[in-house]
């Protein structure tokens, strides 16, 4: 079976221009929206909490995120895993704990009342306050006063005495708890296990997000080094730009359709890299072999035959592999959806770079070149 009968001839090269006009505006036009909208950041990344909650009757996820809204909770994001009858969900809400910057003045207020206070210190991140009374305070109405103030308390801790008064730390309950309360009290009469709990704390999300950066960075590094020696300088930064191309391409899927960027969008992006690369160097290997075979023929011309000679081997892999990731569109939910839906358009515009990004820049070092020996006086070299 073949697709392509015959021999093409298409000018690939002639319409480079246009191309690349067009491929510079979209990449600016993401930039400019990851600068001013920036991504919307998963767990991973942001930090907060998951939880994972199995119901025994008939649910759906718009009723879990309503009764999850009435219940108390600002802004859940409900997902269902799973087939439709396993009445599985995800909720995910940001923050490790219900100490937020406005519940802490709520808080500090209502631990004023109690009585004279001598200092008070919060940690957000880790979910604690520190108060200091100058007389003896039963910890039952601390933990009292913070929980009517809108903080879910875990415990109070009692420090001792310490210069002017008495210490005592409120340790704020975890995120997962108000989600199981509002579930409780939104879905009345439902009923509901708690099969999963993670937390990431922000600073450990930022180490994260820091982290698959540098591995994105790295990837590319390692393969410009490989395609210099690999082929010839100039080969390089074509192979580098297309795929800068492609992150940026792919990093606008998830700007434009909002889902969240996580750990499984390096995971694509890193994937993609490879992908791109594996068939720019299919490409360049084919040039490389007609600049021997067709001595003293221009370069956009052997390019052309390049490019004509290995199309039908990139429209049957990008082709087969696109068919994958169909199936997971199909019948995919959640993470699996967003690797595959990003996966697919990595592959068309890796497919894409690799022809009118990779080669064009290859032809424009040359002519770069050819021009500075003709300044020089030095007779052109032939290809």
């Amino acid at each position: 079976m073949r697709i392509i009968k015959g021999k093409t001839n298409f000018d690939f090269i002639g319409k480079r221009k246009i191309a690349i006009f067009l491929s510079s505006v979209v990449n600016i036009a993401i930039i400019v929206g990851i600068a001013v909208f920036g991504f919307n950041f998963g767990v991973d990344f942001a930090g907060g909490t998951v939880v994972e909650v199995k119901f025994s009757q008939a649910t759906t996820a718009e009723q879990v995120r309503e009764g999850a809204v009435k219940g108390g909770l600002h802004e859940p994001t409900v997902q269902g895993i799973g087939e439709a009858k396993e009445n599985t969900f995800i909720l995910r809400m940001g923050g490790v704990t219900q100490l937020t910057e406005e519940n802490s003045v709520h808080a500090e207020e209502a631990l004023r009342k109690l009585g004279e206070v001598v200092s008070i210190t919060k940690s957000l991140d880790n979910g604690l306050i520190g108060v200091r009374f100058k007389n003896k305070v039963d910890e039952e109405r601390i933990k009292s006063a913070v929980e009517g103030s809108g903080t879910g308390v875990k415990e109070v801790r009692s420090m001792g005495e310490a210069a002017g008064g008495i210490d005592y730390q409120v340790v704020s309950a975890g995120m997962a708890d108000k989600v199981t309360a509002a579930l409780k009290a939104g879905l009345v009469g439902a009923d509901f296990e708690v099969r999963r709990i993670d937390y990431v704390g922000p600073q450990v999300g930022e180490q994260l997000r820091n982290k698959g950066i540098m591995a994105l960075l790295y990837a590319m590094l390692a393969i410009l080094i490989y395609v210099a020696f690999r082929f010839d300088l100039k080969f390089g930064p074509g192979a580098l730009l297309s795929m800068l191309h492609d992150v940026v391409m792919v990093a606008g899927y998830f700007l434009v359709s909002r889902r969240e960027f996580n750990l499984t969008s390096i995971a694509v992006l890193l994937t993609i890299i490879g992908y791109s690369i594996n068939d720019t160097i299919v490409i360049y290997d084919r040039i490389r072999e007609e600049m021997v075979k067709y001595k003293g023929k221009p370069l956009p011309e052997i390019i052309n035959i390049a490019i004509n000679d290995t199309l039908a081997r990139t429209i049957l892999t990008s082709g087969v592999t696109a068919l994958s990731l169909v199936g997971l569109l199909v019948y995919g939910v959640g993470e699996i959806f967003d690797f595959a839906a990003a996966m697919l358009v990595g592959i068309l515009v890796g497919t894409y770079s690799s022809v009118y990004i990779a080669s064009p820049l290859v032809l424009w070092l040359d002519e770069r070149e050819h021009a500075k020996q003709d300044h020089g006086g030095a007779a052109p070299r032939a290809v």
